[in-house]
């Protein structure tokens, strides 16, 4: 283990995407920071298999978990920039992409007022390995001009604009959203979503454990409590879904159906 900085290296901090789980999804520039780095901070949903890259560095858990106990943000602040100024080569690696849902704005700002260099390597997002799994696409030449990345786990107060949202003929992918599913399918329907638009969740997407749950927006707080979704799981929502979703529901209600060893759930 490397317990001591390069003095031919100043200290450096990579943001890098671990991708949704599947190691193989991990990009080869992450790789190659994490076979480098002399320490590396790690959110909980980086898998052990991508952690076996960096036998080399030493490894600290910054994990946040909803309804968990969670490192709070401003402790990882200050634990980037204390390891960079000590000249140490950091990754920080968070589960998915840096930059949708990881709180790297908070960090960035953390490392520019400390004039630390830094650099953002992106990764696969749950919401796009979701998709791969279910064979679907999120945009659809007469379905969904657009999608819209939203979590459901915002900062207190701060408003999401649902209505807007659910006219505006896209694909909405929604992370963190099953623990809060009651109040997203009202806000859904109060926004003007059909009640009949399919939903899918997909929990642990790209891991071997991957679950598929698909229902409609007025049946998903119901659907995902009778099979006892978890996270992590993303849900993907609208009417590029349908074909998708009408292929997974011909098994009967409350049946599995398998397919290409993927368990889906009606």
């Amino acid at each position: 283990m490397n317990t001591s900085p390069s003095p031919a290296e100043p200290g450096k901090v990579f943001l890098v995407g671990a991708g949704p789980g599947d190691p193989e999804l991990l990009t080869l520039k992450a790789a190659r920071l994490l076979g480098t780095a002399d320490v590396v901070l790690v959110d909980d949903l980086a898998g052990s298999e991508v952690l076996a890259l960096c036998p080399q560095a030493r490894v600290v858990h910054v994990g946040k978990r909803g309804g968990c106990q969670s490192t709070p943000q401003a402790f990882i602040e200050k634990l980037l920039v204390r390891e960079a100024l000590a000249g140490y080569r950091v990754v920080r690696l968070k589960g998915g992409d840096v930059s949708l849902f990881g709180r790297a704005g908070e960090e960035i700002a953390a490392l520019e007022a400390a004039g630390i260099a830094f650099e953002i390597v992106p990764g696969v997002t749950a919401g796009l390995a979701a998709a791969a799994m279910l064979k679907s696409s999120l945009t659809h030449r007469e379905h969904a001009h657009g999608v819209a990345f939203i979590t459901a786990h915002g900062a207190e107060g701060a408003e999401i604009p649902w209505q807007a949202l659910a006219q505006g003929a896209l694909t909405l992918v929604v992370y963190m959203g099953v623990s809060r599913a009651a109040s997203l399918q009202a806000s859904l329907l109060a926004g003007g979503l059909r009640a009949d638009t399919p939903v899918i969740a997909v929990e642990n997407a790209s891991r071997p454990n991957v679950r598929s749950v698909c229902t409609t927006v007025a049946a998903m707080t119901e659907t995902f409590a009778r099979h006892t979704l978890q996270s992590p799981a993303v849900l993907v929502i609208g009417e590029a879904m349908r074909e998708r979703a009408m292929q997974l529901a011909a098994c009967v209600a409350g049946a599995e159906l398998v397919v290409a060893d993927v368990r889906h759930v009606v």
